[in-house]
């Protein structure tokens, strides 16, 4: 009795100093073995336990529990809370935890971390040849519906990256299965619970797994590559585990999956402007169909005449970005400006988008090229695999060059260059490319030593990537708080998950899928660019880019950007127009090519949008219709002001029958879910009325494919 007595005396003073939260919810640590802390949701019976790690340290298993606490906060971005608790483990004196817990003022979602230190040194190990650490656990026994949210189903015939919901059926738990993530969520009639892991899990491969049991326990494991074996935990040489969230709210999966949106786009990331809704220009469609279509190398437009010219149009447009893709550089690595095709080191397209209040962005990847400093100094630090180099090969007809390991000490050098960038041409939106999350097994670098086996050294790279390129972005960011930094995530093999999410943003479609996506071995049979197949003005492209627009429900739109086709006729227009305002935002093409009417109908949408954006951006979306339906109907309205858009796509066609002579469609009916302002603007054969609740009773006339746009909240 009389231990027990003095534990739950412990136990006591832990709780009454520990407590974390806001309106919405309360962590309490009771540091127990089946909790270490509780999530409380506020005015409401609901708790949840959050079981502690456990770690397999020196080759016996370490439960994260302390002997004694010492706790400090600080106040963030975003008025964001940090609360970092910490001490010695129990058993383990040399030990120290520390969980770091961030919530927001208006959201039920608690994001954390765990950081294991220790001051003579200890090592994590692997006796069974695998992965020991579990994370966190959770008992689901009181929620009789569990669904999986996968973030990275890659579909070859949209060449896209895709989110998916998959029902977890009881008999899952029944056999101890194990399912991937990074969302698992569990509804019962009063409440839905959410778990989620920052991560960019490419599947197959499952670096971090929830593993379910009968009970209906879940426990968030390691599943590999997250360290290695005899990996050392010394003074500075600490193990950061990814951060987790987890989230509860009085309503259904849809109801959290609005918090969780609400949080990834508000509090997740300290660079709130990679959240901003601009839009976006980019130079690499034209340099693509003058090298298709032309016979041109992809770098003849890439100089100062053709730069100006499009600046001017973009401007007119009323794009905010202006990004000039590959090319401007003189080589990779160093990132000088091209003084054969900017002899002013883009001085002079500085001082034009300056005068345009346009945001200068530029093209990069993780290369350097043979005769670069940056390589001379990062020699040890090339990409290998078994101790052969990749490369060096041409880079858009620029020198040859090597790619980099971002898990290396190469990540500072990176960094620096882009900020000297940002002072010495004034760019803040860095769009990387090409940077695939498989590949290097050299020792040596931050993914594994001579001790740890190849396989540990290359499952520990594809593991910490995302991390390191975050890294990058966060100093980038601290140094220029305006920047922005988006990854090309248009191929396979890229690390696609919420980890990158909590730095920057995505760039997720370029022209979609290739000819070989369909099995179709003649390249570019009926024309294309090369091999691939959408990149004509009309319905078609616009359908297939916004099936990015899945994301929506958990993840933000605005953290995917698209490039839609401005090019006439005003049908095709409409179509693009109508799906970038739902979030996507981008646009690229032929700007000098695009009529005057062309020019002037995307700056007088533009203008309206620009009204309502930030209400498009922060409304979850509503949705009737699976995309390329018939209508397709896209709901953008905030509920808090009534300000947003509705759209309706008729995208059907006969391919028989030429879209100019088209002359088939009908009338659709729609009554929006949210109360309207109602300022409104609309296109042509669209009639709004009002219902007396507030919401618009939308009829749109159809006589073939078209897009109806309207925007509530606008002055025109």
């Amino acid at each position: 009795m009389k231990r027990i007595f003095i534990f739950l005396f412990i136990t006591a003073a832990l709780r009454a100093d520990t407590r974390i939260g806001n309106d919405m919810l309360q962590v309490e640590i009771t540091n127990l073995d089946e909790a270490l802390w509780m999530y409380h949701l506020s005015k409401s019976d609901f708790t949840q336990n959050i079981a502690p790690p456990v770690l397999e340290i020196n080759g016996e298993p370490v439960t994260g529990l302390w002997t004694r606490i010492d706790k400090s906060q600080q106040m963030l971005y975003n008025g964001i809370i940090e609360t970092t608790i910490s001490g010695p483990v129990k058993g383990h004196g040399d030990v120290h935890l520390a969980l770091k817990v961030r919530v927001s003022q208006d959201n039920p979602v608690v994001r954390f971390q765990y950081v294991l230190s220790s001051e003579n040194g200890v090592e994590l190990t692997k006796t069974a040849g695998a992965d020991r650490i579990r994370y966190l656990g959770a008992s689901l026994a009181s929620f009789p519906r569990v669904t999986q949210v996968r973030l990275t189903e890659y579909d070859e015939l949209v060449h896209c990256y895709l989110p998916a919901e998959r029902v977890v059926e009881d008999r899952y738990f029944d056999n101890n299965l194990a399912v991937d993530g990074p969302i698992l969520v569990a509804e019962n009639d009063a409440y839905t619970f959410l778990m989620a892991y920052e991560h960019g899990s490419q599947l197959p491969d499952r670096y971090v797994e929830f593993q379910l049991d009968k009970s209906r326990d879940v426990v968030l494991n390691a599943g590999k590559g997250n360290y290695w074996g005899g990996q050392p935990i010394k003074g500075i040489a600490t193990y950061e585990t990814l951060w987790f969230d987890v989230a509860a709210v009085q309503g259904d999966k849809e109801a959290i999956a609005a918090q969780f949106r609400t949080h990834v786009l508000k509090y997740m990331s300290p660079n709130l402007t990679s959240r901003e809704p601009y839009i976006f220009y980019n130079t690499w469609n034209y340099q693509e169909r003058n090298q298709a279509w032309n016979g041109k190398p992809y770098l003849a437009s890439m100089n100062l005449e053709r730069m100006l010219k499009e600046i001017d149009i973009a401007h007119e447009m009323g794009i905010d970005v202006f990004v000039i893709d590959t090319g401007w550089y003189q080589k990779t690595g160093d990132w000088q400006v091209s003084l054969e095709r900017f002899p002013d080191t883009l001085q002079t397209v500085r001082a034009k988008l300056d005068e345009y209040d346009m945001k200068l962005g530029l093209w990069f990847n993780a290369m350097a090229a043979t005769s670069s400093d940056i390589l001379q100094k990062n020699k040890d630090n090339i990409v290998r695999w078994n101790g052969d180099t990749w490369g060096p090969r041409a880079v858009w007809e620029t020198e040859d060059s090597y790619p980099m390991c971002f898990v290396s000490s190469f990540w500072e050098d990176y960094a620096d260059e882009l900020i000297r960038l940002v002072d010495e041409v004034g760019v803040t939106y860095f769009k990387w490319d090409a940077i695939g999350q498989y590949g290097c097994n050299e020792p040596g670098h931050f993914h594994g030593d001579e001790s740890a086996t190849p396989q540990e050294r290359s499952e520990n790279y594809s593991f910490l990537l995302a991390r390191y390129m975050g890294k990058v972005i966060d100093k980038l960011c601290a140094a220029c708080p305006e920047a922005i930094v988006d990854f090309d995530i248009t191929e396979g093999e890229r690390a696609v998950g919420l980890q990158f999410l909590a730095s920057g943003k995505y760039f997720i479609i370029n022209n979609g899928p290739y000819y070989q996506s369909f099995d179709d071995l003649q390249y570019a049979p009926g024309g294309g660019m090369g091999a691939n197949v959408f990149v004509w003005p009309g319905p078609a492209r616009a359908r297939l880019c916004r099936e990015a627009l899945n994301y929506d429900k958990w993840i933000p739109s605005v953290l995917f950007l698209t490039h839609y086709l401005p090019d006439d006729p005003l049908t095709s227009q409409y179509f693009n127009i109508g799906s970038l305002i739902l979030g996507q935002n981008g646009i690229w093409g032929d700007l000098p090519s695009i009529s005057e009417q062309g020019i002037q109908t995307f700056k007088e949408t533009m203008d309206l949008y620009k009204q309502v954006k930030y209400d498009i951006t922060s409304a979850p979306p509503v949705r009737k219709s699976r995309i390329g339906g018939v209508p397709e109907i896209h709901e953008k309205i905030n509920p808090e002001t009534g300000k947003g858009a509705v759209v309706l796509f008729f995208s059907y066609k006969s391919p028989w029958i030429k879209l100019a002579d088209a002359d088939f469609g009908g009338t659709f009916e729609y009554v929006t879910e949210h109360a309207v302002d109602q300022n409104l603007w609309t296109n042509e054969n669209v009639d709004v009325n009002f219902d007396e609740h507030g919401r618009a009773h939308i009829k749109a006339t159809f006589h073939g494919p078209e897009a109806k746009i309207l925007f509530f909240g606008v002055n025109e």
